[in-house]
């Protein structure tokens, strides 16, 4: 019997977790230095604060946060310019095609929640064929709240028709497993994702922690 023995329904965050978005959210900042002729910055640089979206890839990009002036200009820009290159790179990280496949085959429903909006979510989650098959899709502003609110989690659990004791949540930020917990679901820690630069996993307190997206089969206990 495994530690996650009674879960019917895992729930994952998308950026960082499910799809690696960092390129075109990079490109989307670089292009902005660009059109300022400003060189642009490798994509390693803005990886680690893509978990935080338009707030992290602008602190990267022009040392801006909220609050400076100007910020919320450069943050509807922004905005803009990812809208327009979406999914040029962006793409399931490796192993999650394979991962999701056997949560269906084993009979387990699997869905998503993200911060992201919906001017995002929807157009990506539409285009990338993996998405077809989850059961509910839940973005930043599905519900009034955003994570770490547990209402998003709970939104889900709802759509897909599980108790929330009966799902597992999957994420690679602080914010998913407070989210996580909140909702009285068991929690994943994905080491894989957009950790930040000072991100100490082993204090979140999620109850496993994985280093690559099939690590979860194993938690599950399933081949």
């Amino acid at each position: 019997m495994t530690a996650f023995a009674g879960i019917r329904a895992v729930l994952f965050d998308l950026d960082g977790t499910l799809i690696d978005s960092a390129p075109d959210l990079a490109g989307a900042a670089n292009a902005m230095r660009i059109s300022r002729q400003l060189a642009p910055i490798p994509v390693d640089r803005y990886r680690a604060h893509a978990g935080s979206g338009a707030r992290g890839m602008l602190r990267v990009a022009f040392d801006t946060g909220p609050g400076d002036h100007g910020f919320e200009d450069l943050r509807q820009e922004f905005f803009d310019c990812y809208q327009d290159r979406l999914l040029l790179q962006t793409r399931p990280f490796e192993g999650v095609e394979t991962l999701l496949d056997t949560l269906l085959r084993q009979g387990r429903f699997w869905g998503v929640v993200t911060n992201k909006g919906e001017r995002f979510t929807r157009p990506l989650t539409q285009s990338m064929p993996l998405f077809a098959r989850a059961s509910a899709v839940i973005s930043g502003d599905t519900t009034p709240h955003t994570k770490p609110h547990p209402e998003p989690l709970l939104e889900a659990a709802r759509r897909i028709g599980v108790a929330s004791a009966d799902c597992l949540y999957v994420g690679d930020d602080i914010r998913d497993i407070q989210a996580g917990r909140a909702a009285g679901m068991r929690t994943v820690a994905a080491m894989y994702g957009y950790l930040g630069p000072e991100a100490d996993v082993s204090t979140w307190g999620a109850d496993e922690i994985i280093e690559g997206p099939l690590g979860l089969l194993k938690c599950l206990g399933l081949p």
